[in-house]
């Protein structure tokens, strides 16, 4: 699909330049790697893994624990506060559920009749429904083999197959909240009730009504590639926060390939190493409820790879990764 991409305005602006994030503590995670999200529950920081394994970590004195294994590609995790379940979107096995003792149980993974394809991240409303995304109908994770390459494959075809969907624990229904996403990526509730999705190949953020499907976007033209959204400590204004990852710069190959379907084609076509690749650069973007950016924390070395995005936790702002062998935190707030 052609598309026209805004101008890349690169690192100007609210999006200037900085080194906040230029030295971080690394928590291991054991022989694991992909620690793509992360939350509070029972006391330890939990994250996940790209081989399935959902690890429990202490903040005080690191030691890790593994609670269960997914069978598949654990992505986005919260906590559910009807259940005091952790909840994940699977890449590979859709929403899942896992109790207290380490049961895993799975809550949907078809929608409509059609299997859920690449279910990538997750946030609960207060009224207990369950918003994720799925983020390629098209290329599944499960299907391609990774969850990489099946990111790729969205992005560069640029298809805009992902969706919005929605679980509803009450009576186990799972329906298409909206559609048309060049990858569906994070997910957070706003205060109002809407839901908030990131468009990875959109570099926007969009607010979107669960009730009619309805979206407006209340941030573009993101310097990067958005992945997940977080929400963070409220304002002194009242107001909601919340945290972006930006997973990469943006590719110039891709936006100057935009309108050209053979290019793309072609490029996807050819041997993994010859392909347009992530560059490494940490960059996480603070913003207000209304899509206003108040601040960003970024390392331009890019010294921990894929930074996917951000969880303040006591008195840390932890980041997550695609691909770190561990988990990396600093204290907060960061001046």
């Amino acid at each position: 699909m052609r598309w026209q991409p805004p101008k890349d305005l690169r690192f100007t602006g609210d999006f200037k330049a900085n080194q906040r994030l230029a030295e971080l503590e690394r928590l291991p995670i054991g022989d694991n790697h992909g620690p793509e999200d992360a939350a509070l529950w029972q006391g330890l920081i939990y994250t996940v893994s790209q081989n399935g394994n959902i690890i429990g970590i202490n903040p005080l004195n690191q030691s890790v624990t593994i609670l269960a294994n997914t069978g598949g590609v654990p992505l986005g995790v919260e906590v559910n506060p009807k259940n005091n379940h952790l909840i994940l979107a699977d890449a590979y096995k859709g929403l899942l559920s896992i109790s207290p003792s380490g049961q895993v149980s799975t809550l949907t993974n078809m929608v409509d009749g059609s299997p859920i394809q690449y279910a990538d991240d997750i946030d609960i409303a207060d009224d207990g429904m369950m918003y994720f995304s799925d983020a390629s109908t098209k290329f599944g994770a499960k299907a391609i083999g990774n969850t990489l390459a099946a990111s790729l494959l969205e992005l560069m075809e640029h298809g805009s197959t992902g969706r919005l969907l929605a679980y509803n624990p009450t009576d186990k229904s799972t329906h298409i909240v909206a559609t048309g996403f060049a990858f569906a990526n994070g997910v957070a509730i706003h205060p109002d009730g809407d839901v908030l999705l990131l468009e990875t190949g959109a570099y926007s953020l969009h607010k979107i009504n669960p009730q009619t499907g309805a979206k407006r976007t209340i941030l573009s033209n993101l310097p990067g590639f958005p992945d997940n959204i977080n929400r963070g400590p409220d304002l002194a204004n009242g107001k909601a926060s919340y945290f972006i990852g930006l997973i990469s710069p943006r590719s110039d190959w891709l936006d100057k390939n935009a309108t050209q379907i053979g290019a793309r084609k072609f490029a996807m076509r050819l041997p993994a190493f010859m392909r347009p690749k992530a560059v490494p650069y940490v960059h996480i973007v603070h913003i207000d409820e209304d899509g206003t950016v108040l601040t960003t924390f970024q390392d331009p070395k890019g010294s921990y790879h894929e930074a996917t995005g951000a969880v303040v936790i006591g008195d840390y702002i932890y980041i997550t990764s695609l691909t770190e062998t561990s988990l990396a935190r600093r204290p907060y707030p960061i001046h």
